[in-house]
């Protein structure tokens, strides 16, 4: 490791998350550039990183996890949220639920007004089809033998889900039999970034056979402290290493793909953002821009869980023996309910038909966990009763929070600042959306084996006390966004279209950070986008 310390590099990523491991990839095709990934975390090779349905117990385990907690926050009833984020090879790819959504063609649109059309639907289509390995064949919205393989998530459903997906149907919502194909509206089975019964993170489609290549090399367990400056020109990164302090340079230049959290973390450690902010804290300021932290996007979620009459997952996954054979059959087979994400199904829908695009997000869950573990995320130890979940979040929140410094430790956690649910249109959007669950519910195929909705429970029925158990059991779905955003206007942004950090030099961003808005779905597929396209710019290729 010293070897790598002391090396020479034309180019050191900040983060081997989803956008980092996928620029790597496409750098790596240049046998002239050197390129180190800094990762503060440590490997991916473990036994839940692996099994699909293993997340759960990742949810609060902090040796892969950076477990964030936000502020108090007035919209989520006074609770302090958890923020889990990746802390490992493959970022929040190697912990996320798995699910394949690139978003609507309208999201990217929005991203070429604000940043131009290298950033338009057409670009981003191309890119997608030329990164994916899709389950289902090529055609016109799919390519196929691109380096990530991704499921068509339709192998082995609960029955349940199938009652689920027939319900919403019975609901007025069509069926969708590819959500990444012509259209994003209606209810299917969500496509999923697992291969061969196990987690297809971006480390283990993009890192590491760049790694293979032999022409980018990893330094884990390294957390970047700030970045080094000559004059207004990135040089390098200060990284801290098993208490050791070490710069690494970059001739090149360095890319922060740290996420939407950590990148708008560095910039400020190192002087780039809100100059009082930072001079109050005591920390030079290089190049002011208050925008940086600014603009926090994320989408709220929440589940309505019913005890059924028939079985659930529940019933498959509480008791030890089910573990123990659900655990053997996909050691043996890559099959069985360890297979999947727990969100086998879901969809897209409007709450009001004159919307042009859906604005709500729905899951279905064959499992309920009502009675959780302390400290756990009980996705593998679910309640002692057969429970169903149906979740929904809101696609585009208008709410914006901030991730500011709290101290000038770098090894301090920020300060989250969400304001969830903080405006009227998207508590009215939320409300509007758990009618719609309710809707589903009341329907045949879901109705007839339901015994009684448990939360929140029929009592629950006034708009008050609707809207009151949405501030109290909402929470992220992790989806944090837009915190270094991209754009042409300066002052509404903090890089350039070519994701050059504005005011200073040898500076990239390639993360969930520099999104100028949050596309309406999972934000792993427009992360990955972002480092792709990104190795398009670095490789020469320019922003229109």
């Amino acid at each position: 490791m010293d070897a790598i310390a002391q090396g020479e590099w034309d180019i050191i990523i900040v983060g081997a998350g989803s956008a980092g491991c996928a620029l790597a990839w496409r750098l790596s095709a240049d046998p002239r550039l050197r390129v180190l990934v800094v990762e503060a975390g440590g490997t991916d090779r473990r036994l839940f990183v692996q099994m699909p349905l293993g997340y759960g117990k990742l949810f609060h385990d902090p040796r892969v996890n950076w477990c964030f907690r936000a502020e108090p926050d007035p919209g989520l009833a006074g609770v302090a949220d958890h923020w889990p984020r990746g802390r490992l090879l493959g970022g929040s790819s190697s912990i996320n639920a798995m699910v394949w959504i690139r978003g609507h063609p309208g999201d990217y649109e929005d991203w070429a007004e604000a940043a131009g059309s290298f950033w338009g639907w057409p670009e981003a289509l191309a890119a997608f089809r030329a990164l994916e390995d899709w389950e289902g064949g090529a055609d016109e919205w799919h390519g196929t033998g691109g380096p990530l393989h991704v499921s068509t998530g339709a192998r082995d459903p609960h029955p349940l889900v199938r009652r689920a997906i027939a319900a919403a149907q019975a609901a007025g919502l069509p069926f969708n039999p590819d959500f990444n194909g012509a259209s994003l509206e209606g209810v299917g089975f969500y496509p999923m970034t697992i291969r061969g019964g196990r987690r297809n993170s971006a480390a283990r489609a993009f890192l590491r056979p760049a790694m293979r290549r032999g022409r980018v090399a990893v330094m884990t367990r390294a957390q970047a402290t700030r970045l080094l400056w000559d004059g207004h020109r990135c040089t390098g990164v200060e990284v801290v290493r098993r208490g050791r302090i070490l710069h690494l340079r970059a001739a090149r230049e360095v890319v922060l793909s740290a996420g939407a959290v950590g990148t708008p973390q560095i910039l400020m450690l190192s002087g780039v953002g809100d100059g009082a902010a930072l001079a109050a804290l005591g920390l030079p300021v290089l190049h002011h821009n208050p925008q940086v932290g600014r603009n926090l996007c994320d989408h709220q979620g929440l589940n309505y869980t019913w005890r059924m009459r028939v079985p659930t997952y529940n019933q498959v996954l509480r008791p030890w023996w089910g573990k123990g054979l659900a655990g053997a059959r996909w050691l043996l087979s890559g099959r069985g309910p360890l297979a999947f994400s727990i969100n086998h199904g879901g969809g897209f829908f409007r709450t009001d038909p004159g919307r042009n695009r859906p604005n709500m997000q729905l899951y279905i869950q064959a499992f309920s966990t009502l009675i959780p573990r302390a400290g756990e995320r009980p996705v593998l130890s679910p309640d002692p009763f057969p429970g169903m979940s149906l979740g929904l979040s809101n696609c585009r929140p208008t709410s914006r929070g901030e991730i500011a410094l709290r101290t000038p430790d770098p090894l301090a956690p920020p300060r989250i600042t969400v304001n969830a649910l903080s405006s009227d249109e998207d508590i009215r959007e939320m409300l509007d959306g758990v009618r719609m669950l309710r809707r589903i519910a009341a329907q045949p195929p879901f109705a007839e084996v339901v015994a009684e909705e448990l939360r929140p429970g029929p009592a629950v029925a006034t708009e008050e006390a609707l809207v009151a158990d949405i501030r109290a059991r909402s929470g992220t779905v992790y989806h944090p966004s837009c915190t270094a955003r991209m754009g042409r206007d300066p002052a509404r942004s903090v890089l350039a279209p070519d994701l050059t950090v504005r005011g200073v030099e040898g500076l990239r961003v390639a993360d969930a950070s520099a999104f100028p808005t949050l596309p309406g779905g999972n934000t792993n597929a427009p992360a990955i986008l972002v480092g792709w396209k990104a190795g398009d710019l670095i490789l020469s290729r320019r922003a229109a």
